[in-house]
């Protein structure tokens, strides 16, 4: 194996990763939704196995952002400013389109659903449109501004605007969880606030030179591991202050309570803690991946996190479809899985079934025949 395919690949097997944790969370949000959690989860009502399960997936919004960020940086190493900027507008329209259309879809199962939700694709192609702009900025500039935003944007956590005024639509979209109201019939639920991620997706971005052509790969690992763990202690001291970052952990009455209060972290929007921790242990990952040549699944549906992401959610949303056909409600009016367990088991068939599929679609996107596959 070459060393650009040591450089590149360890970056496709993070992605495909997460996306596989991602797929595990996805199924608990089909098959468990019973017991639904909160944000942050609530200690006392969420059993340890659950609980864990929903954290793994944490790694997955936060590690994506940063590597689409990486993944600009190389685009762009190979073109113009104007056409790397022209080529991210694009795309980040393009997920934006597929979330309010596509993605949905995929949720709902309804061409008229009475809550639109804009999740993780419109975040992705907000924080893309973004940094179509933020390209043009010097690089201290952008080094500082990612540092503001994703140091400092819980500072501005107390600033609320209510519905009907002037700030509210804008605040929702940048930093405050809400629900727009757009008719009688319908409204969107803000779901994921998108200042941080923009900061995320900088940091990502300013990654970029340590992996180019000319890098040393031992400094660049040696770089990411730094900063990794930099990230986590830093998580660790903010988080033992109880000061600020996130809400305030409490001691509890087994060390397993006190330890799942401490990693109780807030997603929406993603905490200085969340960030810290999910970032430092996807810093950490990536130098490792870089060390090995296995992982040829996950680089497989890594190099296709678009494709995997709209076929995985069609799916899971048939698979449950065929559950409550066969199986009577057993969760109020659902079918849902009684054990945790069975959310990993079924995740298995599902990410093998998916594999083969991402393999063509991946060797179809490799012959460049067709333009518009680069947006995937």
């Amino acid at each position: 194996m070459n060393l650009a395919t040591h450089r590149l690949g360890s970056i496709d097997r993070l992605r495909g990763a997460v996306m596989v944790l991602m797929l595990v969370d996805h199924v608990r949000e089909f098959f468990y939704l019973h017991q639904q959690v909160a944000d942050p989860m609530s200690i006392a009502s969420t059993p340890p196995e659950l609980f864990f399960t929903r954290l793994s997936s944490h790694i997955c919004a936060p590690v994506f952002v940063l590597l689409t960020g990486l993944g600009a940086w190389l685009y762009g190493s190979k073109r113009s400013m104007q056409a790397t900027a022209t080529y991210l507008a694009k795309r980040g329209l393009l997920l934006i389109a597929l979330e309010l259309t596509v993605v949905g879809f995929a949720w709902s199962f309804s061409f008229a659903p009475k809550m639109i939700y804009l999740q993780v694709i419109w975040a992705i192609g907000l924080a893309m449109l973004a940094l179509s702009a933020l390209l043009w900025l010097p690089r201290t500039a952008q080094l500082l501004l990612a540092v503001l935003l994703v140091f400092g944007h819980n500072a501005l956590d107390g600033v609320h605007f209510a519905s009907g005024e002037a700030g509210f639509i804008p605040w929702a979209i940048l930093h405050q969880r809400s629900v727009i109201e757009l008719g009688s019939s319908i409204a969107v639920r803000t779901s994921y606030p998108v200042l941080p991620w923009i900061g995320i997706i900088l940091f990502g971005y300013l990654l970029g030179p340590l992996y180019a052509h000319e890098a040393s790969a031992t400094t660049r690992q040696r770089r990411l591991r730094g900063m990794g763990l930099a990230a986590l202690g830093a998580f660790m001291v903010l988080r033992l202050l109880n000061v600020y970052g996130d809400q305030a952990w409490q001691v509890g009455s087994t060390t397993l309570a006190s330890l799942m209060s401490f990693l109780n972290i807030t997603k929406y929007p993603p905490s200085l803690h969340f960030i810290l921790l999910t970032l430092g242990i996807g810093l950490l990952a990536l130098a490792g991946l870089e060390r090995t040549q296995h992982g040829r699944l996950l680089a497989g549906i890594g190099r296709v996190p678009m494709f995997f992401y709209i076929a995985h959610l069609y799916l899971l949303h048939l698979i449950y479809l065929l559950f409550a056909a066969c199986y009577a409600p057993n969760q109020g009016e659902r079918f849902g899985f009684s054990q945790v367990w069975m959310i990993w088991a079924l995740a298995l068939p599902v990410l093998a079934s998916l594999y083969r599929p991402c393999l063509w679609f991946g060797q179809l996107k490799q012959a460049g025949r067709q333009r518009w596959l680069t947006y995937f």
